[in-house]
């Protein structure tokens, strides 16, 4: 397993080996399992046996392809991480294979998108008559998650009771992203609360103000809201630093803002991921395990009846076969270098951001491609490939771009936009360089002005407008 091996070099490779494994490793999981597949149907030196085996122990695997030995914490290990290859097919967080065909035939959300994303994770526990029902809502949501069309509408087009599709709504705000399918902010951040409230405790006034001062808060007016409600400035600002960290009123962005701050433009994309981030126990405390998928169906390996024909045809037939042979031997190899190439990045990778995988974007350790390349002792164009376009979902579900571990100024952001959301009066840039720095984030003024514009954020002058 890759999490005993040292994180030595990796030695120069053939070109041509060099070049396919640069050119798999930018692969996602999906894009894979179609090159493998291609690759099988051109080839005939490679082959794909029915049997699963684990690519790093070789040992039988379960129909789901997860490895029970490789997966699993190793009592002793201490806080390092479980890092293996997984051959199960590509994630899609959809539950019954047939649920996934009957999805198909209908020709129902065909694209993945935040509908299909959504409706991936309800189809298992709706009623078939109500399906096409919950696909119209669907194809009705807006940028923001948010419903375009009334639920009373939405009934009279299918000639039922506003009451059955209200169950339907219900059904998908409980899905992931909590709130989708609201008809407005305040009813996505009432879902949300409802959803919240079966899991952990949250503040008793939180409903009351979404419900009565929401405008608001939206503003920032604390003071007015504290009057409004009849309890401390404290208090609100309290139960609003709460609604921020845990609420979303626009559930398909994956950024959110108000009328200081604006609203992000940077819209959430609903990766498959290609990675799965989890956390176990190894008898002693919760270590992180990471499973990396490499969707095959079968033990991938060169034909070997194939390779002893090559001794029993002539030489004009023997040469076309050769190449066949090393075409198939040296992706194999490929895909093995790729695998361990991975490994060896998600066990470095989450080594250095353990506490942003558990904690949050706020804990996002500064780190750059060149950064890590060089611990691994490979180029950085490496790191580049073995990022590009990967998705990871971390334990809570969110699902995030492999990217996202890079982003130096993410957690900085963070920050900023607290500091300004917990401002009485508007903070200056300047004012707002020194705060940064007291927590420990050294950015210059010019800096400070480039996340504000990054994160939609109005200067201190035009920030008055909201008191």
């Amino acid at each position: 397993m890759l999490h005993h091996l040292p994180l030595h070099t990796i030695k120069p490779l053939a070109t041509a080996h060099l070049a396919q494994t640069m050119s798999l490793l930018s692969l996602t999981a999906t894009e894979l399992q179609e090159h493998i597949e291609a690759e099988l149907s051109s080839n005939p030196a490679l082959e794909m046996l029915d049997e699963l085996r684990c690519p790093v122990c070789h040992r039988k695997l379960p129909p789901q392809g997860v490895c029970p030995v490789c997966s699993q914490p190793v009592l002793g290990q201490g806080e390092e991480a479980v890092v293996f290859i997984s051959t199960r097919e590509v994630y899609t967080g959809f539950g019954d294979p047939q649920e996934e065909d009957d999805r198909e035939d209908n020709g129902v959300l065909e694209e993945e998108s935040l509908a299909v994303h959504v409706f991936r994770q309800i189809a298992p526990d709706i009623p078939p008559e109500d399906r096409k029902i919950a696909a119209f809502l669907l194809t009705h949501l807006n940028e923001d998650g948010l419903l375009t069309i009334s639920l009373q509408e939405i009934a009279s087009y299918h000639h039922v009771s506003l009451e059955r599709v209200r169950r339907i709504q219900q059904m998908i705000q409980r899905a992931d992203p909590a709130g989708v399918g609201s008809i407005e902010p305040k009813e996505a951040l009432l879902a949300q609360l409802d959803l919240l409230e079966e899991v952990q405790p949250v503040p008793s006034l939180a409903r009351k103000v979404i419900e009565e001062g929401l405008d608001l808060l939206s503003r920032h007016q604390f003071h007015e809201l504290a009057r409004l409600m009849k309890v401390s400035v404290g208090e609100i600002q309290r139960v609003a630093s709460f609604i921020s960290k845990n609420l979303n009123p626009y559930p398909g962005r994956s950024f959110w803002g108000d009328s200081k701050g604006g609203k992000s433009l940077t819209q959430q994309v609903f990766y498959k991921p290609d990675i799965l981030i989890s956390l176990a126990s190894n008898g002693e405390q919760e270590v992180l395990v990471v499973e990396i998928l490499f969707p095959l169906w079968g033990t991938l390996r060169v034909n070997p009846l194939y390779r002893k024909a090559l001794q029993q045809v002539d030489e004009e037939l023997r040469e076309e076969m050769r190449q066949d042979l090393e075409r198939a031997s040296l992706f194999v190899k490929c895909l093995q270098q790729r695998n361990h190439t991975m490994q060896r990045l998600m066990q470095r990778l989450v080594a250095w951001q353990k506490d942003f995988i558990i904690k949050g974007e706020k804990h996002l350790k500064p780190l750059t491609r060149a950064q890590l390349a060089k611990e691994l002792g490979v180029h950085e164009s490496t790191i580049s490939r073995a990022v590009a376009n990967k998705a990871v979902q971390l334990p809570s579900g969110r699902i995030i771009p492999l990217s996202d571990f890079f982003d130096r100024s993410l957690s900085a952001r963070i920050v900023l936009k607290e500091l300004i959301m917990h401002e009485t009066k508007p903070l200056s840039d300047a004012e707002l360089v020194k705060l940064m720095a007291q927590r420990g984030y050294e950015v210059a003024r010019r800096t400070v002005a480039k996340y504000r514009a990054m994160e939609g954020i109005l200067p201190a002058n035009l920030r008055r407008a909201c008191y």
